[in-house]
């Protein structure tokens, strides 16, 4: 597993890292202004700056591909794919390059890649795929990858005896660590005007402050917060829904485990997307100024077709198996091309 930014060295690494963060959380609509111009650019079009910075990289990943020689390459960013197409073009990669698309839309910069397979989320994104690349041939609805945990769905009661929790309604609150924290303590303090017993799960990854201020809330609910935890799949199998950012991923594991989406706060450009193909499809509700999360809660608890039909559209896009099938492809492209 190799980090391409980390691979150049740390520094550059960690200015990407903080850079994505800085634009995304204190400047969104620049970011997704952005987003849109390039979303609006066509095939003809070049993207000369992103081929400019790939060329910083591609010296290092080539001598890594060198001595480390692989069979395949998996990419999980268009950016790392571009660089391999740098290195093909020049050098040469005897490797098959697959590359996975890890959101419920296809980044911009993705009509810029070659690869012999794409794996996107979804069977209803093959349109999409053939407007940006011009092709579904390629293509493979396998699904986002996820942990094999989240392939099976727990018992609820049992999961809430293991985690010390209640045996009621319960709202798991999942925001990320990476500074949205008022965000989630605005949700939990809406969730206390609820007249309805419920209680309230709150993870707050590494953000310590976010932690301590969700504690501090006066409220008559049960609310138990987490830091960094490595057992949301348990979490999830405890909850009767959650209320999280519309990341591709966290939506994945919340679509195996057939747990509600309630989607609010995304990040301009890829998470608006996955939020449009969410609510589009189904699968989701959103959160708004108009429609806070008590009025949310609400619904789900007292009107039961709405919780049972996002139940039932979710069967139809989760990928459970991703991860599985997956590596099962891997398998069998690796036994044709030794074939070969």
């Amino acid at each position: 597993v190799l980090d391409v930014a980390e691979n150049v060295n740390n520094i550059v690494k960690d200015m990407i890292s903080k850079g994505y963060i800085l634009s995304t959380t204190m400047f969104p609509k620049i970011y997704g202004s952005f987003y849109d111009i390039l979303d609006a650019k066509t095939e003809d079009e070049d993207y000369s700056a992103i081929k400019l910075l790939s060329n910083a990289f591609k010296k290092r990943l080539k001598k890594y591909f060198d001595e480390y020689n692989p069979d395949i390459i998996v990419s999980t960013h268009c950016f790392a794919t571009i660089i391999c197409n740098k290195i093909a073009k020049k050098y040469g990669i005897r490797a098959k390059i697959i590359s996975i698309v890890t959101d419920y839309t296809m980044h911009p910069w993705w009509e810029q890649t070659k690869s012999d397979f794409y794996i996107t989320a979804s069977e209803y994104l093959s349109y999409q795929a053939i407007k940006k690349l011009g092709t579904d041939k390629n293509v493979l609805p396998l699904g986002i990858p996820i942990h094999p945990k989240f392939s099976q769905i727990g018992d609820k009661c049992s999961t809430r005896k293991k985690l010390n929790l209640d045996n009621k309604f319960t709202v798991l609150v999942m925001m990320g660590s990476m500074g949205f924290g008022n965000a989630a303590i605005s949700i939990v303090k809406q969730l206390s005007k609820l007249p309805e017993d419920i209680q309230i799960i709150a993870v707050c990854g590494k953000n310590k402050r976010l932690k301590s201020s969700i504690q501090r809330i006066k409220t008559n609910k049960k609310v138990v917060t987490y830091g960094f935890v490595n057992n949301v799949d348990e979490l999830m199998d405890a909850s009767d829904c959650i209320i999280t950012k519309p990341g591709g991923l966290s939506t994945s594991e919340a679509l195996a485990k057939n747990l509600p989406l309630i989607l609010t706060n995304p990040i301009p450009g890829q998470e608006d997307r996955n939020m449009e193909f969410m609510l589009n499809h189904g699968v989701a509700i959103s959160l708004s100024d108009t429609h806070p999360a008590d009025e949310a809660i609400y619904l789900l608890m007292h009107i039961p077709h709405i919780m049972q039909r996002l139940k039932e559209n979710a069967q139809h896009l989760a990928k459970p198996d991703a991860t599985k099938n997956l590596g099962e492809f891997i398998v069998d492209i690796y036994k044709q091309y030794k074939e070969d």
